[in-house]
């Protein structure tokens, strides 16, 4: 993008805050088949590429909405909770950075399992560029920077996209090496939550590219940012009741004065990203790309209620780290006159979450006191308190190999392979300090301090055929249709569990692996089958579109770790949506309307059962029905844009679910005992969601000026899916907030302030519980938005 611009061109860069931005932008895919010069040229068209093929926004026969970077750094993105407020159709829920599960039109059972290393895959896939980022637990949260745009597609996108796109695809898009240009550019910033200690951050970002050669060209960014704190650790003490030496019920206090804190969920965040553009003639052009980030943060980013607003009192550390890496290489050339592109990926991370896990001390310690009675080698008794520490190693390697049928026939073909195979492997630690050193045998051996361990590999292989058509029936109707053939193999082998399950040799035999206490279990399951879509598109007129799709998603089934309990199956989604896309007043007004009906069957759920000490097992809850209605508009009058995006959900279960049986599975004892009955409101997923900006630039002197404003509104949401942990934890009310900011651009500098959750409003996104409801369903802690943020930003931008 160059700047100094002209007067024309800097009103046209400042007009564009339409939920949908809408200045010209360069293709990420310049194989794919080109929109005609005429929408190219109008500053109300944006080109995306969510159907592996470059249209205008407008043509796209699906529901998508789209930021470009101008959209995101005028609201201030820089993570996925920034960017998750301003998608209606998204919700999630999570722990921290790193750690959140995303869900499209409230295909969510909001279990523990779905953020599980060892649970169910998303059923939402994330991509950079050509190349998944998704991963099994909680998804990457890369930083945005130097972003062409934001693509979400709403609805199942498995014939394209794969397995994890069940409930819908994240498609972020990076801006690529050019060699028509030397440009580039420096951000900066400070952010305050308020007065107090370590309330304070800000953020240094730039980028650069470079043309090489003719053919050649380098486009690198690099960022550091710092979030201040929000949260306190504050004062506190407990008393346990334990059993002594001799046998007799004493009490144990203790107190967490090494811990207490002012704001100390700060997070620090810094990496970058390169990519080499080479044109290796006319026709062929290879891309090799690495992105590098490691996340460091401190504290809880939940708070109890019945401590105080934004507090909370936790009795062990409370820290994480996330360093992950994704290479990716993309080659597009032409074979005839038919284009080809592969993609591949190869993607590596590390995460390492230290957390309080003391609420199961306290559960145990009021029901069972035996089992938090532990005494050391002079028959002390030990301090029972717990910490939780999880560490993954995840790796991922892809490649998609595709053809696509020349541009401007009346049919068009795209047809591709893909291979995926991902591992986690999996170290998680319930540590109680000092218990190896009993002579009592409480540690499991080889596990340090753990009380119970886990010890598993994970690997999740994909392999897929794909083929989409498209046929113009006539210049105004067309008809698409697309099938995807997978075959899966996942499969987890390890151990996990106590001193006794090691003890049990018949059902833990030694290992030859040194690293697992024993062999407890080693599974596979694989399946087969298809995902397919339908979609009749009618043109009115240039200016207006309608719609029909019908199409399916797929997940794959998986394997229980717990002993005895059956592996579960796949869950599938049929979406039938209706939608309608139009341009009004000469194209300043666009107004794009989608009704969807889907029909969710065996819906993957997590939940533990009796004598299971908490291990979470995922099983196929039943089928539920979403339905609902997702609208975006933009108007754009001169140097004055107002915008705006809703959605409305109803989603619940069409089945009964059966409550857990001591074996593990499900069972129905009596059609008046269930966990969860049919009619059932789905969790996580608010019934409202909505969003509207107003913008204003207006000129002083040689500076172009503006003030935004947007509101952000959504609905409450049910916590949990069984009514037993629904009842535990209750549910969240909805909440409205309101962001500010003023700013100019005076040529090559820009400048900006602004303020977020300007009423210091407390919306709370999710209800959790660091072990399951069952047990800790009386720790409860709220997930909320952040508090009242106070921010300056100022950049230069050169070429």
């Amino acid at each position: 993008m160059r700047h100094n611009p002209t007067r024309k061109a800097a009103a046209a860069l400042f007009a564009s805050t339409a939920f949908i931005a809408f200045p010209a932008m360069a293709q990420d895919d310049p194989t794919m088949s080109a929109p005609s010069s005429d929408e190219a040229a109008d500053s109300n068209v944006i080109i995306v590429t969510a159907q592996k093929r470059a249209e205008s926004l407008q043509d796209v026969p699906i529901s998508i909405q789209a930021f470009n970077g101008a959209k995101l750094e005028q609201h201030q993105v820089a993570s996925f909770d920034d960017y998750a407020k301003m998608l209606p159709s998204v919700s999630f829920q999570s722990f921290g950075p790193g750690q959140s599960q995303i869900y499209f039109r409230g295909v969510s059972s909001g279990a523990n399992a779905n953020g599980s290393h060892s649970g169910p895959q998303p059923s939402s896939a994330i991509y950079v560029d050509e190349v998944p980022l998704t991963t099994i637990g909680g998804a990457p949260d890369l930083h945005i920077y130097d972003m062409e745009r934001v693509e979400a597609l709403s609805g199942p996108q498995g014939t394209l996209y794969g397995a994890s796109s069940l409930s819908g695809t994240l498609r972020l898009i990076t801006n690529k090496p050019t060699t028509d240009r030397v440009e580039g550019g420096v951000d900066a910033s400070l952010t305050s939550f308020g007065k107090g200690r370590n309330s304070t951050g800000g953020s240094l970002e730039g980028f650069v590219n470079l043309p090489l050669s003719e053919t050649v060209a380098l486009r690198t960014s690099a960022f550091y940012e710092r979030v201040g704190g929000y949260i306190s650790n504050v004062a506190g003490s407990r008393t346990y009741q334990v059993f002594d030496v001799n046998g007799d019920l004493v009490p144990l206090t203790v107190d967490n004065a090494a811990y207490v804190e002012k704001n100390f969920n700060d997070v620090e965040t810094w990496g970058g990203r390169a990519a080499l553009g080479i044109d290796l003639d006319e026709n062929w052009t290879v891309l090799p790309a690495v992105i590098y980030q490691k996340q460091k943060s401190n504290g809880t980013f939940l708070f109890d209620p019945t401590v105080g607003d934004l507090e909370l009192q936790d009795y062990t550390p409370d820290y994480g780290s996330d360093e992950w890496y994704q290479a990716m290489l993309t080659v597009r050339g032409k074979i005839s006159d038919w284009d080809v592109t592969y993609a591949g990926g190869y993607f590596e991370r590390e995460t390492d979450v230290v957390q309080d896990y003391s609420a199961y001390t306290v559960a145990y310690d009021a029901a069972y006191p035996s089992y938090v009675s532990f005494l050391d080698a002079n028959d002390e008794n030990i301090d029972p308190t717990q910490t939780y520490r999880g560490f993954d190693k995840y790796t991922k390697q892809t490649h998609e190999l595709r053809l696509s049928s020349p541009s401007g026939n009346r049919w068009q073909l795209i047809a591709g392979v893909f291979v995926a195979r991902q591992t986690d492997r999996i170290n998680a630690d319930y540590i109680i300090p000092g218990l190896a050193a009993s002579p009592y045998g409480y540690a499991v051996p080889g596990c340090g301090d753990d009380i119970f361990c886990t010890r598993v590999f994970r690997v999740d292989r994909d392999k897929a055929a794909f083929l989409d058509l498209t046929f113009d029936i006539t210049p105004a109707l067309s008809i698409n249709g697309g099938i995807r053939y997978f075959r899966t193999k996942n499969s987890l082998s390890g151990f996990s569990g106590t001193a006794g399950t090691v003890a049990n040799t018949d059902l833990c035999p030694p290992s030859s692996d040194p690293d697992l206490p024993c062999d407890l279990f080693d599974k596979t399951v694989k399946e087969d089958g298809e995902t397919h879509k339908l979609n009749l598109t009618y043109k009115i007129d240039p200016d207006a579109m309608i719609y029909a799709t019908y199409s399916t998603g797929f997940r794959p089934g998986g394997i229980n770790r717990r002993i005895g309990v059956n592996p579960y199956m796949a869950d599938t989604l049929d979406n039938y949506e209706v939608g309608v896309k139009t341009m009004w007043l000469d194209r300043r007004l666009t107004l794009n309307v989608t009704g969807y009906y889907e029909k969710w069957k065996d819906l993957q759920y997590g939940l533990s059962s009796a004598g299971s000490l908490g291990v979470i097992s995922t099983y196929n809850a039943g089928n539920a029905r979403i339905k609902g209605v997702e609208a975006d508009f933009n108007l754009r009058v001169e140097q004055f844009n107002l915008s705006g995006a809703a959605t409305y959900t109803d989603a619940q279960l069409t089945t009964d679910f059966c409550p857990i049986d001591a074996s593990g599975n499900p069972a129905c004892t009596s059609p008046d005992v269930v966990a969860a009955p049919a009619g059932t409101r789905l969790p996580i997923q608010p019934k409202f969601k909505a969003n509207l900006t107003a913008r204003q630039g207006f000129d002083i002197g040689e500076a172009l000026a503006f003030v935004q404003g947007t509101v952000n509104h959504q609905s409450g949401t049910r916590s949990y899916l069984t009514d037993f942990e629904a009842g535990l934890l209750g549910s969240t009310k909805g909440f409205t907030t309101f962001d500010f900011s003023l700013g100019a651009d005076m040529g090559r500098w820009m400048w900006e302030a602004f303020v977020q959750n300007a009423f210091d409003k407390r919306g709370i996104l999710s209800i959790n519980t660091v072990c399951v409801p069952s047990i800790c369903g009386d720790f409860a802690r709220y997930y909320p938005i952040r508090p009242r943020m106070f921010g300056v930003k100022v950049g230069t931008r050169f070429d």
